[in-house]
């Protein structure tokens, strides 16, 4: 990749550092950045027009970029200018009056209550004993609890911290039973934690001083509820491949990501609730309409237990 503008980089930081963006993200975003300099190399950011990034759009589309790709290219020059623009004197965001193209809208991939049991209730294998077997278990526990993404999850403290120049941006209330967490765009919400993942987080906790040793003096680390085996914060990967780790062991015949328990969390949660307000207050959605997606599971799970139990559903046809 090119060296990208100042301004760029400073977006990038921002968005590390005060939005609590993921590395994943970020790493689009600055892949998407790079693409946009690449088409208008020489262009001075603040010359940027409406047609410049309309010609960049479509030179990606010409390379093979995907609807999803496209709009997430987007969205990362309309934030940026977004930004930037007010403070360089611009008039206007170039980006503004471009329309992505239409992406269609895939199926979360959800567990099963019955898989999540299995990998959560680990039948034929032995309880977590260890304290990277305990942590895990938490972790997991907490993603399907509270339907976190993993960014959140990671971002958790075991209580809340201000220290000098740190303060933390989520937290659990083990007494209450709750979380309060800083998901996207900065927006704070409390969810609750359920008595399996209270559980899981005071065994936990009982294991922690074991890791926390050599992050002692870093108070970031000190602060986090979750730690690697080095005794700091943990890393989104290492959540990542525990989980893969633990789904194999207990036979389930697929790759499991942090995101499909959050996604299991909200589709078992209509389910039960049918209360789509209240899925999409925990979920952290702006808009409801990001929510309604589950209600399409909803129905797959409700038509297939109609196949399986009307008498006349499965007609054969003549």
């Amino acid at each position: 990749m090119h060296t990208l503008p100042t301004a760029m980089e400073q977006w990038l930081a921002h968005l590390e550092t005060h939005q609590r963006y993921s590395g994943h993200t970020l790493q689009g975003y600055r892949q998407d950045l790079n693409h946009l300099i690449q088409i208008h190399p020489g262009i001075e950011l603040s010359n940027f027009t409406e047609s410049h990034i309309r010609q960049a759009l479509a030179r990606l589309h010409a390379q093979g970029l995907k609807p999803r790709s496209l709009a997430r290219a987007l969205a990362a020059w309309r934030g940026f200018f977004q930004w930037w623009a007010p403070g360089a004197g611009m008039e206007r965001n170039p980006a503004t009056g471009v329309r992505a193209p239409k992406v269609p809208r895939s199926l979360p991939k959800a567990l099963s209550v019955e898989q999540v049991q299995v990998l959560l209730d680990r039948p034929g294998l032995p309880a977590p004993r260890t304290p990277v077997e305990c942590r895990d278990q938490a972790m997991f526990e907490v993603l399907y609890s509270s339907g976190l993404r993993l960014a959140e999850l990671v971002s958790l403290d075991w209580r809340y911290t201000h220290d000098g120049a740190y303060k933390s941006q989520s937290w659990i209330l083990l007494e209450e039973a709750q979380a309060t967490v800083r998901g996207k765009g900065s927006k704070t919400r409390s969810v609750p934690l359920g008595s399996k993942a209270v559980e899981a987080i005071k065994h936990w906790l009982a294991e922690r001083p074991k890791f926390a040793a050599s992050g002692a003096h870093d108070t970031n680390a000190s602060a986090a509820l979750f730690l690697g085996v080095r005794g700091q914060r943990i890393s989104p990967r290492v959540v990542q491949i525990q989980l893969n780790k633990l789904a194999a062991l207990a036979g389930l015949p697929m790759h499991v990501h942090p995101h499909s328990l959050r996604h299991s969390f909200a589709s078992h949660l209509l389910q039960s609730a049918q209360d789509l307000r209240a899925v999409q207050e925990m979920l952290g959605h702006a808009n409801i309409s990001t929510t309604q997606i589950y209600t399409r599971l909803d129905f797959q799970h409700l038509a297939k237990s109609y196949d399986q139990a009307h008498p006349r559903a499965n007609r054969k046809s003549k």
